[in-house]
């Protein structure tokens, strides 16, 4: 079973979504703030049985954000809620099972709701019950802005940030009262999410405000609505609001679980039980999207966008979006972007990637491929390792390289004998937020400078 990738623009906002399996529909809204790659192990499992769909929710992952609303203030949970359920009818669903953990079950609750004939069920892991001096924490201190700053200073207090929030609730509360009991220093798993928020930047406020600001109303005990089931694991701090939920209508019902795979096993058994119709067709954008491409050494998604009758491809460490061809399609090569990376080791030779390329050409029935120009030097000093490390340094180092190559070919070697002519709007701090992002994705920038260098050797 493969997880694919599309897109699909609704009054043109563009809205990411994954999608295994096969069955009746299974729509799933991640947390806040991050995006539907956190459900990519589920959907896996789950895929036996559902078509599992899990769109980035507006400002997450690569969906854009909701607009402000008429009067000029952000969104809401109702917001958010339609949007969710604007997506799904746009996708071709009628009717469907949802399932969702924290935040993304608030937004199904409230799409429940307001739209109850479009559910047939709704799993949901962890539900906040929040007392009025819990909710007065949600404010400024919890969602400060979140800007990129000219020599990233942003970056060390977003890594903090992330990794302490799996300390302390609130993450800012540094207490001994206010620890929590899953606490780690993961950088693998801190680094996910310092990805998705680098993703998400500022619009993370609107779509996570809305969330902790929603009211947890539980639709009265005569209420007629499609069944919910409600459950939380030991570890997870919303098991407690499970004895807040109070009375339910007929149909919902609440558990406490020990563990987060009975979590799953007793909501998939739900779900089994409260399926949608079969849907044989979901719809997507034509112009831009992820190709499945399997050649000597890959077997993965392609990410491309655009429209054009050739191929422009983006010199290392860099990705299509990047790319000022607005004729072309762009692709992001393997390990670059949002494309797969190569499946094993990293390929010596350049014929490895013109054949990704090639394939890639061969299905937009396109013969012309471009390349962009690239900086020439040592690809060892061109793209050293920026592994996620304890102390997330490699955030920090990876801006100073970005911003180093503005002014000097190679960037290592700051000489006035390499300086280079730069426009200043390639140093603005949202432009170097984007190479920054761009080369912290580029995990095979490396062995693609090394090839493209022994080919001309």
């Amino acid at each position: 079973m493969r997880i694919t990738r599309h897109y699909l623009s609704i009054h043109g906002r563009r809205v990411h979504y994954r999608r295994a399996g096969s069955g009746p529909p299974l729509l799933m809204v991640h947390q806040s703030p991050r995006s539907s790659a956190e459900y990519e192990e589920l959907m896996l499992r789950w895929g036996a049985d559902f078509t599992c769909i899990a769109p980035d929710t507006p400002g997450f992952g690569q969906s854009d954000p909701l607009g402000p609303k008429s009067s000029g203030a952000d969104p809401d949970i109702n917001d958010y809620a339609d949007a969710v359920v604007e997506f799904a009818r746009a996708l071709g669903l009628t009717r469907t099972a949802a399932y969702g953990f924290h935040s993304g079950g608030i937004i199904l609750v409230t799409a429940l709701k307001r739209h109850p004939a479009f559910f047939s069920g709704l799993a949901v892991g962890g539900y906040a019950i929040w007392a009025p001096q819990e909710m007065a924490i949600f404010g400024e201190a919890y969602l400060p802005p979140f800007r990129p700053s000219l020599y990233g200073e942003h970056l060390p207090w977003l890594w903090h940030r992330i990794m302490e929030q799996s300390w302390f609730f609130p993450w800012f509360d540094v207490r001994d009262a206010a620890r929590l009991p899953g606490a780690h220093d993961d950088p693998v798993r801190v680094h996910a999410i310092v990805m998705e928020m680098l993703d998400a930047g500022d619009a993370y406020r609107a779509g996570y405000g809305a969330v902790l600001r929603a009211p947890r109303d539980i639709p009265p005990v005569n209420a007629v609505t499609p069944p919910v089931l409600i459950s939380a694991y030991d570890g997870d701090p919303l098991q407690a609001h499970i004895d807040r939920l109070g009375a339910m209508p007929a149909g919902w019902r609440a558990q406490k679980v020990a563990t987060a795979a009975e979590h799953q096993a007793i909501s998939l058994d739900f779900l089994r039980d409260h399926s949608g119709p079969v849907v044989e067709h979901l719809a997507e954008d034509d112009d831009a999207g992820f190709l499945p491409v399997a050649t000597a050494g890959f077997d993965g998604l392609i990410h491309w966008q655009g429209k054009g009758n050739y191929i422009e491809l983006h010199p290392p460490g860099s990705e299509g979006a990047l790319v000022d061809a607005p004729d072309a399609i762009r692709i992001d090569l393997p390990g670059h972007g949002l494309s797969s990376g190569w499946p094993s080791g990293m390929p010596e030779h350049n014929l490895n990637w013109e054949g990704v390329a090639a394939q890639a050409a061969r299905a937009f029935d396109i013969e012309t491929i471009e390349a962009a120009p690239y900086m020439d030097g040592d690809p060892d000093r061109l793209f050293p390792d920026l592994t996620p490390d304890r102390h997330g340094s490699y955030l920090t180092k990876a801006w100073s390289i970005v911003r180093a190559r503005q002014f000097f070919a190679p960037w290592y070697e700051a000489k006035a004998a390499n300086a280079s002519i730069f426009d200043p709007a390639t140093i603005t701090p949202d432009r170097l937020a984007l190479e920054h992002r761009a080369l912290l994705r580029a995990t095979s920038a490396r062995a693609f400078a090394q090839a493209l260098q022994q080919e001309d050797d």
